[in-house]
């Protein structure tokens, strides 16, 4: 090969590299805080699968606990987080702003009340000890909207705060009355049928819905990122319904379960696509976010009820 040639193919070498450095680095970089819960794996196979850099952001997932993730929020530690609808509200509310831009899924029995197998009825927990995680949670959430519509409060209980996957773990080991916990560490009360039982979930109270947010002062500086989370959330939401097995094992692997157990915890919830998306920024969002202000402010989580019509932005729907 003649030193012409060489140098030619070097530095179309060279450009080629340098062209996608420079396509690279037009990706729009976001931290983006959840958890382990299994309405948001699809983050997680957009992230694994190259999704999100397809789509021109590159992504940072970071594992944060809810009760911890509005400070993260609040730091500019991170700039999207997803999290219980209700848990948005809150945030506003106590002066951590959020807007909320997509609709991640919908519990379908995937969050649940175990108790010990004597227990008949929500009347029957008075002055048991249930483990739920910390207040502005959504377990603390959904126990006490259970028993608000059993006539009851989280004063006619006694609670020991545990994380979700904590509650699960103490429960099936004996400890506690109950456990207020989710997918996937319901199944671990569903494995072991002699510790207990799953008294309700949200199959008879739906009350679990979660969507991703971003700061405003983000979204306002980034909306084509904002577009392209949305946008790789539903190729996700695609790939899941194309390639099944693949998707399960990479979304199971992130929480330590193989893509059949993933596949299990999965059927519980609904992943929401863009037609049911549009229907829930329709109006169901408002409805139910004035709902749980009240539920809020009834268990001292938030003071004042926000404008709830300001918390979403449903332009990267359309």
């Amino acid at each position: 090969m003649s030193q012409q040639r060489r140098a030619t193919l070097a530095a179309i070498a060279l450009a080629v590299s340098a062209a996608a450095t420079a396509a690279h680095a037009q990706n729009t970089p976001v931290t983006l805080g959840m958890s382990g819960w299994t309405g948001f794996a699809p983050l997680t196979l957009a992230d694994k699968a190259g999704i999100f850099k397809k789509h021109g952001v590159d992504v940072d997932i970071k594992m944060i606990p809810q009760k911890d993730r509005h400070l993260a929020l609040a730091s500019g530690a991170i700039q999207c987080a997803a999290t219980t609808v209700e848990t948005h509200v809150a945030w506003n509310a106590n002066g951590v702003p959020i807007t909320q831009i997509v609709q991640l899924d919908k519990s379908y029995g995937a969050d649940g009340l175990a108790v010990r197998s004597d227990v008949k009825g929500f009347a029957d927990l008075k002055g048991k000890t249930i483990g739920v995680d910390a207040p502005g949670t959504a377990p603390y959430f959904g126990l006490a909207w259970m028993l608000k519509k059993n006539g009851m409060t989280l004063k006619d209980v006694k609670v020991t705060t545990l994380s979700p996957q904590a509650a699960a773990q103490a429960f099936v080991a004996g400890q506690n009355d109950g456990a207020m916990t989710y997918e996937p560490y319901l199944s671990t009360v569903r494995a072991n049928p002699d510790k207990g039982k799953i008294l309700a979930t949200t199959l008879d109270y739906p009350m679990v819905t979660d969507t991703l947010g971003c700061a405003p002062k983000w979204l306002k500086d980034n909306p084509k990122a904002a577009q392209a989370l949305v946008d790789s959330y539903f190729e996700a939401l695609e790939m899941i319904r194309k390639e099944p097995e693949r998707a399960n094992e990479i979304m199971g692997a992130a929480v330590k379960q193989t893509g059949e157990q993933f596949a299990k915890s999965s059927a519980y919830l609904r992943w929401q696509d863009k037609e049911a998306n549009r229907t829930f920024f329709s109006g169901e969002l408002a409805s139910f976010s004035k709902e749980a202000a009240g539920v809020l402010m009834d268990i001292g989580v938030i003071r004042q009820v926000p404008d709830v019509t300001t918390l979403y932005d449903a332009r990267f729907l359309k």
